[in-house]
This record gives structure tokens, C-alpha cells and sequence, in this order.
């Protein structure tokens, strides 16, 4: 792990290996919280997060293969968190719902997103680079 400079005073920034591990641990952490919405019959919020469930184990696949298209399913994966954060705050009520709501999106899914979009544009273009470079050397 290496560390950065951050308003004056060192901040630890993820390595490559951690940081790929994300999208997997955040879609393992999405199990329980499924489980309690489908105990409350929250259909809706149900199948947003199994939606999101299976980009984020697509997109840990995806940059276990640094694959090219992890790119757009990085994209689609932040697309889909950053809504959901979205829609948790428009439709909380007042009160406590609503700091949990902000609490939600500000603490876990937008980071979330943003980590989402960095795997898939690093993995994205590291692919392109691989590609072009045999694709180079090859005479193609």
C-alpha cells in the first residue's frame, strides 16, 4: 500500500490487487441486506439490488480477465449505484431516513460507484494497451 498527500497529512491509497477486490466484496456484503428486504416484501429495491449484485460479480470477473469491457460494466455498475443513492434519498422520508439515506449514499455507494468506474477504465485501457502492443509486434 502506498500513501498519498491529503490535506496535509498522509492518506493511505489502495493498491491495484485491493482495490480489483471490491466489486466481489461489495456484492457478498449485498447478500444479507437482500435478505432483509425480501423479509419486508420491498420488491422494487429487491431487484435493483440483485441488478446490482450481478454487474458488480460481472465486473469482478471482468477484471479478473482484463477484459476491455469492463470498462462499460465499471460504467454501468456506477450508473446503477450512483441511481439507487439517488432514489434511496428522494424517496426517504424526513428525519432519520433521510440522513440514513445520505449517510447510504455518501459512506458506501457512490465510493462505491467511484471505484467501480476506476477498476473499469484502468482494466479497460490496460486491455487496449495489451492488444495494441500484440497486435504491433505481430504485423497486423
Amino acid at each position: 500500500m502506498s500513501t498519498a498527500v491529503a490535506f496535509g497529512g498522509p492518506v493511505p491509497v489502495a493498491s491495484g490487487a485491493r482495490l480489483a477486490r471490491v466489486p466481489l466484496a461489495a456484492a457478498v456484503a449485498l447478500v444479507p441486506w437482500l435478505l432483509v428486504l425480501a423479509a419486508r416484501h420491498e420488491t422494487p429495491w429487491v431487484v435493483l439490488d440483485l441488478v446490482e449484485f450481478s454487474v458488480l460479480l460481472w465486473l469482478d470477473a471482468l477484471v479478473r480477465r482484463r477484459s476491455s469491457a469492463a470498462s462499460w460494466v465499471g460504467a454501468a455498475a456506477a450508473l446503477l449505484l450512483a441511481g439507487d443513492a439517488l432514489a434511496d434519498i428522494a424517496l426517504a422520508g424526513p428525519g432519520h431516513e433521510v440522513l440514513a439515506a445520505l449517510a447510504m449514499a455518501g459512506g458506501v455507494e457512490l465510493p462505491l460507484a467511484a471505484v467501480c468506474l476506476v477498476l473499469g477504465a484502468r482494466d479497460g485501457f490496460q486491455s487496449r494497451c495489451i492488444r495494441a502492443r500484440v497486435s504491433s509486434s505481430s504485423g497486423v
